[in-house]
């Protein structure tokens, strides 16, 4: 192939299409849609993190501001755990308005993540709020089949094709000089919202940008690329295979219909009649259930939390309570506790398991559809996805029972056994030495283990148009 020719293809299709005014029109549209996407990004992300923000040191300075009290009725008193959004949320929104943000933390109860915009929804049956990524995944293929419909079916009905094979032109310049024009067509929208991305990550409210958010950005950018690319192959196939171009734009239309509004939809529905899942007042009434069974640790005649005291006093060689080295009832509230985070953690690992399941088979998708692809990939580097919601709630659950063990700790030490007519508080600096909540987004790594298919996915469907376009050259004809 000649580089030269190739080139020349490409900058006659810039040519071709910045000729049509029509082109004109769709430039002043999609810069409106991505300025009001950009806006809404930024807005949505520095006033929900400063509301996020702002609770969470109220509660902070809420638990602090406790008096002298039972380290018992702290671990009830409890606190509230916030989850602030990721720098690359102004960009995809993905399940973010959707998902819970907050969670109350109290002792022998784990409480329903909330305030979230909307019931939370695995199967993503909503496309949601007008996002940056949300142009780039699902208006972007839309323009791209719109500007390369009649590349080549134009051109046949013309007899430009004959003249150009005449002309010593073969079919694989012509494809991938076609193809590349495309693409950088693509670019030309693509270029200005990473550029605004960056940017808003640089000047965003709270910590300077960090390595591990480049890295993220950088994937994505990456990834877009080359779903861009798959984009602009597949538009420039489908016109080289349509006699007119009006077939053409019709085939492309189809696919656009099918693979990125009917496919995911129908998956995600049919996953999740697969895998029912329990409603909340089902989920909670089986947790309860199992609970009841291991005894109520807050009654002293319980035959469970009985055997339980028979036995610590046989170890400690005493006959009473009273005669212990450390506070009965803080012990007894550290088993309860060990016994109701293991029941409520093996529910929830059942109940999240069911939901992978609902979820993979639209994921498996991937690998025959690289929208499904890229929006995992975008939902995942943006910390907006599932994964991340359960990342939230995975440390949540462990402050809270991180913080009811250390209330359950103080209690054996510094409370006495023996009904005394003195206070059975403790000192509040015992409140301020407990740390706060600090939400760690995942990593990198765990990303790109969590996202491995639809990586594998998108890189496979590149090499395959090329394979396809190299292919097809051989066989195509002019007519």
């Amino acid at each position: 192939m000649r580089r030269s020719i190739i080139i020349l293809f490409a900058k006659q299709l810039w040519q071709t299409t910045f000729r049509s005014k029509v082109l004109h029109v769709t430039m002043i549209l999609v810069t409106v849609l991505i300025a009001f996407a950009a806006y809404s990004g930024w807005d949505n992300y520095n006033t929900q993190n400063h509301i996020r923000n702002f609770y969470q040191e109220e509660a902070r300075h809420s638990w602090e501001s406790n008096p002298d009290k039972h380290p018992h009725r702290m671990a009830h008193y409890g606190s509230f755990a916030f989850r602030l959004k990721h720098k690359l949320s102004l960009f995809d929104f993905g399940m973010e308005n959707y998902t819970g943000n907050a969670v109350f933390l109290e002792a022998h109860k784990q409480n329903t993540i909330n305030f979230s915009e909307a019931s939370l929804s695995t199967g993503l049956l909503r496309f949601g709020e007008v996002s940056l990524a949300m142009l780039l995944k699902i208006i972007f293929p839309l323009l791209i089949f719109y500007l390369g419909f009649g590349a080549l079916a134009s051109e046949r009905e013309n007899n430009i094709l004959k003249i150009m094979i005449n002309q010593g032109a073969t079919w694989r310049e012509i494809f991938f000089g076609k193809s590349l024009g495309l693409m950088s067509l693509a670019m030309f929208f693509f270029i200005p919202v990473i550029i605004i991305t960056l940017l808003f990550m640089i000047f965003a409210e709270g910590t300077p940008i960090t390595s591990s958010e480049i890295t993220r950005y950088l994937i994505l950018v990456l990834s877009y690329v080359l779903f861009f690319g798959i984009i602009s192959s597949i538009t420039i196939l489908v016109s080289a295979i349509s006699k007119t171009a009006k077939d053409s734009l019709i085939r492309l239309l189809g696919i656009w219909l099918f693979f990125i509004i009917i496919l995911p939809k129908t998956l995600q529905a049919f996953g999740h009649y697969l895998y029912p899942t329990p409603s909340k007042i089902e989920f909670e009434s089986i947790v309860e259930n199992d609970l009841i069974k291991e005894g109520d640790s807050h009654n002293p005649d319980d035959i469970h939390y009985k055997a339980i005291k028979d036995s610590v006093l046989l170890a400690n060689n005493v006959e009473s309570v009273d005669q212990l080295p450390f506070n009965y009832g803080g012990f007894i509230m550290s088993q309860s506790e060990k016994i109701s985070a293991s029941i409520y953690n093996q529910h929830l690992n059942n109940l999240l398991a069911t939901y992978k399941s609902q979820n993979a088979i639209e994921r498996l998708s991937a690998l025959l559809n690289p929208y499904t692809a890229i929006k995992h990939i975008s939902m995942a580097f943006s910390g907006t996805d599932f994964a991340s919601y359960i990342h939230f709630q995975h440390q949540a659950e462990r402050y809270r029972y991180q913080l009811a063990q250390e209330m359950n700790s103080l209690q054996m030490k510094l409370i006495s056994n023996k009904k005394t007519g003195t206070s059975n508080s403790i000192d509040k600096s015992h409140w301020e030495a407990f740390p706060d909540f600090e939400y760690d987004h995942l990593s990198t790594i765990s990303i790109l283990k969590n996202e491995a298919l639809s990586i594998f996915s998108l890189i496979l469907w590149s090499i395959l148009s090329v394979i396809i376009v190299r292919s097809l050259s051989k066989k195509t004809k002019v007519i």
